[in-house]
């Protein structure tokens, strides 16, 4: 039998429910939250998932039951949450989310006051310890003891005017140019559409939306716009709407993913670059931290741009560790997770299309354009996922046939490997076995494909591996 424990993951909690999350592990994460952070006024909001109601009931009652007043903002995104522990006196914030993992499945994202993560080596291990040792045997409230108050609230009205001065859409010029731009938003029945219905009536841009309504059914398909199947939709919504933009989120949005006019899906790679470049238009000499995966095109941009580019390691709570330690303005990954220093460092789904609208708003410049001069300099393969049996031996061998030829290499993030014109990283996934391939050249389509392929081959044939 799994152990219940084995939802803690390196950043966050996550399994299917009701199998691994449940009502006696939320009560009992409530209560360590308490104990283990001292939390006494605490944040919490849902996903539209089916299970997300009774594991709220129960992460509330454990809260209250440990002495901690608990305000409710129901659902919402990730990023409210964040929002939430950055500007109002909590303690603590819990998001119940599943993001864009299958509908049976939930999880809890955790953060400190300031939206400072919680993750497995600032706290998260002893919150599991102790609901280790609460499970089974949960202490009930004092008799005749008043439980904390909980309240319903909800900060979104304050959250869209921030958005909105941020990104510097409230003061774009409604009826600029021949025409507004056409955006076509997917919403995929996450959460995505309670934001967007407050921001679409104070934008200059023509909007046609789809799967709007929060459904935890997830009747037209899982809220994770990297599937091919929901890739493949959005495309075509783009293409019948004659959008100038296509937008698509997971099921809690805190990532965007974007379609140029032709439905062609752009790496989040490329949107890095494009962010950067934006926000060092308004913070010359800026600091842009990126991923060890794919960073030749930001590297160049971010330089270009007058800012310097910072390497960091992947992962949310890694990226927002060294973003405040730089006091970077920007970090973005190409898992399409962007970061920003005015957003207590933390990262956001909706300000990345708010930033990007106004910049094609602007210029006047399809994002097609935009992209595909920088996919032309630096052509990369995208991740590419293999199972294999023995992942860190596999990775030893890769290094050693390559690094001797290499002109620089690190292990800060799996096997990281630079040469005169390609370079590639291979790393482990944190939850599965599974190796993870990222190459990328200097203008050189022919060599990305050779060198993808020779990788490929080896890792075939000397470890196995097969797609994921």
């Amino acid at each position: 039998m799994t152990s219940p424990l084995s939802a803690f993951k390196a950043y966050d909690i996550r399994g299917r429910a009701p199998d691994m999350l449940n009502a006696p592990l939320a009560s009992a994460l409530g209560r360590a939250v308490v104990d283990i952070l001292g939390a006494r006024r605490v944040v919490v909001g849902r996903d539209a998932r089916l299970s997300g109601p009774l594991l709220r009931e129960a992460l509330v009652s454990g809260l209250r039951g440990a002495g901690a007043e608990v305000t409710d903002i129901g659902l919402c995104g990730t990023e409210e949450i964040y929002y939430a522990a950055a500007n109002r006196p909590f303690d603590a914030g819990i998001m119940i989310t599943g993001s864009h993992n299958p509908r049976d499945e939930n999880g809890f994202k955790l953060v400190r006051s300031g939206a400072i993560p919680i993750s497995g080596d600032s706290g998260l291990v002893a919150i599991r310890d102790r609901v280790g040792e609460l499970l089974g045997r949960m202490p009930a409230p004092a008799s005749g003891a008043a439980l904390p108050p909980l309240h319903e609230d909800s900060f979104r009205e304050d959250y869209v005017r921030w958005l909105l001065a941020y990104s510097g859409a409230d003061a774009l010029a409604k009826g600029q140019g021949a025409r507004p731009l056409r955006i076509l938003a997917d919403a995929g029945n996450g959460c995505a559409g309670l934001v967007l219905r407050k921001l679409i009536p104070a934008l200059p841009f023509e909007f046609t939306c789809l799967n709007m309504e929060p459904d935890g059914t997830f009747p037209n398909g899982v809220p994770n716009p990297l599937l091919p199947e929901r890739r493949a939709a959005t495309a075509a919504a783009v293409r019948e709407a004659r959008a100038d933009l296509g937008v698509a989120w997971d099921g809690d949005f805190d990532r965007c993913f974007f379609y140029d006019a032709d439905g062609n899906f752009i790496e989040g790679y490329y949107c890095i670059g494009l962010l950067a470049e934006e926000l060092l238009r308004h913070a010359p000499g800026g600091k842009v931290v990126h991923d060890t995966r794919v960073y030749w095109n930001t590297q160049d941009v971010v330089r270009s741009a007058g800012g310097q580019p910072v390497m960091g390691k992947t992962g949310h709570a890694f990226m927002k560790e060294r973003m405040r330690a730089e006091d970077a303005l920007y970090g973005g990954e190409m898992s399409a997770h962007h970061y920003f220093r005015d957003f207590a460092y933390c990262d956001s789904g909706m300000l990345p299309w708010l930033l990007v609208a106004a910049l094609l708003h602007r210029t006047g410049r399809p994002l097609g354009e935009l992209a595909a001069e920088r996919m032309a300099a630096y052509p990369c393969s995208g991740e590419i996922n293999r199972r294999v049996a023995d992942a860190p031996a596999l990775m030893r061998l890769v290094r050693e046939r390559y690094a001797p030829k290499a002109l620089h290499a690190d292990d800060m993030d799996g096997v990281n490997l630079e040469f005169d014109r390609w370079r590639f990283n291979l790393r482990m996934s944190n939850t599965e076995p599974l190796l993870r391939l990222n190459v990328e050249t200097r203008g050189d389509r022919p060599l990305l494909e050779e060198k993808t392929a020779e990788l490929l081959e080896l890792l075939e044939r000397e470890g196995g591996a097969v797609p994921a």
